[in-house]
């Protein structure tokens, strides 16, 4: 699968079965945290002075992984990127992602993924629509129980704004979800790190 991601001088590629190209996002405050969960199941290089990854895998891991460029402390900002991206029959989204410390929350905004919807999940319950940029997003939330976490093994909820009509560039207005997701329990401060990335897993990749 190939995949590439970038922000106005931020490029991620990642490779494996499904393909992707380029990505590019932008933001004023420069790249300064790399996401690497998992990379080791195969081939991630990165140069976050250039904004860029790369990604390469085999097919049958039966694992997961999430990696990506972005920032030690996530925020509301807008996000602009472009990418050239196709998991079609994969396990994977293309997202802005990141965490909340209290309550702590895991939180993505999808613009693309293979052929699972989390919000379709039979676990999620879900909180609506949120129109932003031009599209529409299914937002629901799920609860993690004693998983891993950025503290370790704890219990979390999980928030998702899953666009419909998936796209692989353009601008995210992240301030439209975290103010959504505030109405249903989102933190919607003392954030983490926040990063586009691409993640996979379990037995697709």
């Amino acid at each position: 699968m190939k995949i590439t991601v970038a922000f106005a001088g931020l490029l991620a590629t990642s490779l494996a079965a499904p393909s992707t190209g380029p990505v590019l996002v932008s933001r004023s405050a420069g790249i300064n945290y790399v996401q690497n969960y998992n990379g080791n199941l195969g081939d991630f290089t990165y140069d976050e002075s250039a904004g860029t990854y790369s990604m390469y895998w085999e097919d049958g891991v039966s694992s997961d992984f999430v990696v990506g460029l972005g920032w030690t402390t996530g925020s509301s900002n807008s996000i602009t990127y472009s990418a050239d991206y196709s998991a079609a029959g994969s396990g994977s989204y293309l997202s802005v992602y990141g965490w909340v410390n209290s309550p702590q929350a895991e939180y993505y905004i999808v613009e693309d993924y293979g052929d699972y919807n989390p919000c379709s999940s039979s676990s999620a319950t879900s909180l609506g629509t949120v129109s932003s940029d031009g599209g529409t997003y299914q937002v629901c939330t799920d609860t993690q129980t004693n998983q891993p976490s950025i503290t370790g093994t704890s219990t979390f909820t999980q928030f998702f704004s899953v666009r419909e009509s998936t796209r692989t560039s353009g601008t995210v207005t992240v301030a439209n979800h975290f103010s959504f997701w505030a109405e249903h329990g989102f933190g919607n401060s003392d954030f983490n790190y926040q990063v586009v990335a691409v993640e996979a897993w379990n037995n697709y990749l």
